[in-house]
């Protein structure tokens, strides 16, 4: 089940032994041990930690990047911007821990005395992660709930073991004692089971509808908190423009990232009608050229974007593309002629293939927009700030970005809404998500 099979050759190199129960029996065991370092420790204490476990990063980014690519087929010079990000995580919250976690005083209007609330870790957390960003994905989720004190049993996906166990050893070599960050190579059964654990407190999730609605499901039935991040089809709006070139080539970078395969990744392309030809021409001329040539992370990955662009086709659409199909390489493509009505518009295309749609005006802009079963991201492209205030109000997803691409940051907060998901990553909403805020009230 956890196996290394290189998307470029489709060839597996290495397996890994699946988790046993008693795998994961000590596991768990092992996370609720460490929970005693992370009530008693003080928030300093563990934000050092998490500051030489960003520095084992920096010194390990060519052995994680090269992991990344192995396992997933992501360009190397993307795979090395993923290992710096995941710094920027470790060290703004080893920056930033002590202020977040600050006892905040109330004011008393019921009577007499003060009260204040004091942030405290809630126990083990399981994280499970996916293939897309083997290493920042888990920064996000155990940046924050580290330096909480909460402890963490990691589940990866199957497809990216020695990331998986490379993380757990740096936690290891940054000083976080035994149990603090525990790796399994669990099956789904048994991540069931952990759910279940009265000893875990909650999970976090960032992976397909699909499993977010099993883990949801498993989490409601035992009452244990959950944070989702799951699929998108983020809207790129194009309303006005004083440097079109500019906006395509932000178009095409942000449909290229990690040839296509991010959730936040620009995937529907609506265009005002004065506009939409010149930037189609260019947006499909710019794809087409500048896609990276990497695979997808599996055939497998593969063949569902070809049936969902197939389907497209047959529905009317018209694909514009160069190249074969081989394998887990897919060649980036634009499809054109589409509306809401067509059943692809309401999908995630996982890969570096656009949809584009012509918008009457603002308000059809809008329309389209929001048209989706989806809430990630979105992004806005005007010269006028006033309408750019009105589309931020006004669409429906966590995140806008207006005029710009790649913004994103370790302090700014990262989900969505709809059945992108629900809950908060990274800024300080992404330590506020699994922590006991304990009322503590002094009367006399």
């Amino acid at each position: 089940m956890y196996a290394i099979t290189d998307p470029s050759t489709g060839k597996t190199t290495q397996t890994y032994p699946t988790a046993t129960d008693a795998d994961i029996t000590a596991a768990v065991d092992a996370a609720h041990a460490a929970t005693a370092w992370g009530r008693s420790s003080s928030v300093a204490e563990r934000a050092a930690l998490l500051r030489r476990l960003g520095e084992l990063h920096v010194q390990h980014r060519a052995e994680l990047a090269t992991n990344i690519v192995k396992e997933m087929g992501k360009p190397l010079e993307e795979a090395e911007g993923e290992i710096d990000f995941c710094v920027d995580i470790y060290h703004y919250y080893a920056d930033h821990a002590e202020e977040f976690l600050a006892d905040e005083e109330l004011t008393v209007t019921s009577g007499p005395g003060r009260a204040v609330v004091r942030r405290a870790p809630v126990g083990v957390l399981l994280g499970i992660m996916p293939w897309n960003f083997p290493a920042y994905q888990v920064a996000r989720f155990a940046a924050p709930n580290l330096a909480l004190g909460n402890t963490i049993v990691l589940k990866h996906a199957p497809q990216c073991p020695a990331t998986a166990a490379l993380l757990e050893r740096l936690c290891a070599e940054a000083g976080f004692p035994v149990g603090a960050y525990v790796n399994v190579y669990a099956t789904n059964e048994q991540i069931a089971q952990v759910i279940a654990d009265p000893r875990v407190q909650g999970v976090s999730l960032t992976g397909s509808e699909r499993a977010g609605a099993a883990v949801a499901e498993i989490a409601g039935r035992h009452l244990k908190k959950a944070v989702l991040e799951l699929g998108g089809s983020d809207p790129f709006i194009v309303l006005s423009t004083d440097d079109l070139d500019a906006v395509v080539e932000a178009a095409v970078a942000a449909r290229l990232d990690n040839t296509g395969q991010a959730c936040n990744a620009a995937k529907r392309f609506v265009v005002i009608s004065d506009l939409y030809d010149t930037f189609t021409e260019k947006f499909t001329a710019g794809l087409l050229a500048r896609q990276s040539g990497a695979p997808l992370s599996s055939v497998a990955a593969a063949d569902t974007l070809a049936r969902q662009v197939d389907a497209a086709v047959a529905e009317g659409a018209t694909l514009h593309t160069t190249g074969e199909r081989s394998g887990a390489y897919f060649p980036a493509g634009v499809l054109t002629g589409l509306t809401t009505d067509h059943a692809t518009a309401r999908q995630e295309l996982f890969g570096p293939v656009a949809m584009i749609f012509q918008a009457a005006d603002e308000e059809d802009a809008l329309r389209i927009a929001n048209d989706t079963p989806y809430g990630l991201g979105s992004y806005v492209f005007t010269t006028d700030p006033a309408q750019a205030k009105r589309i931020a109000d006004r669409i429906e997803a966590g995140m806008v970005f207006i005029n710009g691409v790649g913004a994103e940051g370790a302090e700014l907060p990262f989900g969505g809404i709809k059945r992108s998901g629900y809950g908060r990553e990274l800024g300080r909403p992404g330590i506020e998500e699994f922590v006991n805020k304990k009322l503590i009230r002094t009367v006399a």
